[in-house]
């Protein structure tokens, strides 16, 4: 029978998202899942290694940036001797819609998964304009 375990790996950001930065570390995109329900987005994104002290989530026009910082250290009096997973910092970047409520929008997080909750205007919903003969 084969083998059918699945590899994972995070996915390290495109240059094109990144910006010059101070920090000499490596960046990832986070998984993300996305739910749009009648009256909400919601965005989930998997950033294990931070918290709520360490995630920027910034909108600036239509740019959603978030942003978390991983701070990783070797314990006292020891030395990595082996590593399969590679520690570095999260960004992923969205361009959002009119029809979020940007001074609603809230965030949280737990145990490295952080959860947006993005409600969406009244005012945007569509709706039918009547056309006449000029």
């Amino acid at each position: 029978m084969a083998d059918k375990t699945k590899e994972i790996q995070k996915k390290e950001a495109n240059q094109s998202d990144i910006v010059e930065r101070t920090r000499s570390t490596k960046i990832y995109n986070p998984d993300v899942d996305i739910i749009e329900g009648k009256n909400k987005i919601v965005v989930i994104a998997d950033m294990p290694g931070v918290n709520e002290d360490s995630i920027d989530v910034t909108l600036e026009d239509n740019i959603l940036t978030i942003y978390g910082r991983v701070k990783w250290e070797i314990p006292e009096k020891m030395k990595l001797t082996h590593a399969e997973y590679g520690i570095g910092d999260y960004q992923r970047i969205f361009t959002i819609s009119g029809e979020i409520d940007r001074e609603k929008i809230r965030a949280t997080v737990k145990n490295g998964v952080l959860r947006l909750v993005m409600p969406k205007n009244d005012t945007t919903r569509m709706r039918k304009i009547n056309v006449r003969a000029g």
